[in-house]
């Protein structure tokens, strides 16, 4: 009799043994679930988004970087040089405030000699200064001015090395100004601005006449502005 009760107790025991080894075999395999890739994924819209899928979220939104317009066009810069500050001029009484933002001053109904104008923004030290906003108009191949909207006007910005670039035409003359030019206002970013004209070789003025480079059907000019920072 006691040994047919020992008997019963091993049984008992190896019972108890096997079903420990199958719980512990169910707690383990769970968590090797959640070690897998699709366990990460956020379960309903108010989960957060694990790191590891929110940076490649925003890799795969980066814009593409635009074109470089100075490589685009070959135009290489040389190093800033300075002399003294840009001369003020008169704003004349044919400027508009408040002209759209761009580069480019050609549209249709444009015409005559295309002129690319490029240079630098420079403080008194001769630094590059970046997001100096300035203002451009003028007249078109006639000597006539668009003063009921924004025809050949136009500002922009300069890019983190102090560049800037204007696509226009050559302004024509007009009857009470025997001398073709260019007005600008420039503005560097937490410094004084200044009013302008820029004036070419054919009737230069001093300190503020463009360097003009021929390239076929049309100009390069070079002109850097020196401003009070």
């Amino acid at each position: 009799m006691r040994k047919k009760y020992l008997i019963i107790l091993i049984l008992i025991i190896m019972i108890a043994c096997t079903n420990t080894n199958d719980m512990t075999a169910t707690q383990i395999h769970p968590l090797a679930v959640t070690d897998t890739p699709s366990a990460s994924l956020p379960t309903s819209e108010t989960d957060p988004v694990p790191p590891a899928l929110t940076k490649s979220i925003e890799l795969s939104t980066v814009p593409a970087p635009k074109d470089d317009f100075f490589t685009e066009m070959g135009i290489a810069l040389s190093a800033p040089t300075c002399s003294a500050l840009t001369q003020a001029q008169t704003e004349g009484p044919y400027y508009i405030p408040n002209s759209p933002e761009k580069h480019s001053l050609l549209e249709e109904g444009v015409t005559g000699t295309r002129l690319i104008l490029v240079g630098y923004v420079l403080d008194q030290n001769c630094l590059p200064q970046s997001n100096t906003w300035l203002d451009f108009w003028q007249a078109d191949a006639n000597g006539e001015y668009d003063n009921a909207g924004y025809r050949l006007r136009g500002h922009q910005f300069t890019d983190a090395q102090g560049r800037y670039y204007l696509e226009t035409i050559l302004p024509g003359l007009y009857s009470s100004r025997p001398i073709e030019h260019i007005h600008v206002k420039v503005r560097p970013e937490g410094g004084a601005g200044v009013t302008s004209q820029l004036y070419f070789p054919q009737r230069p003025m001093e300190g503020l006449t463009v360097t003009i480079e021929e390239r076929g059907d049309y100009l390069v000019g070079y002109f850097n502005f020196v401003v009070q920072k």
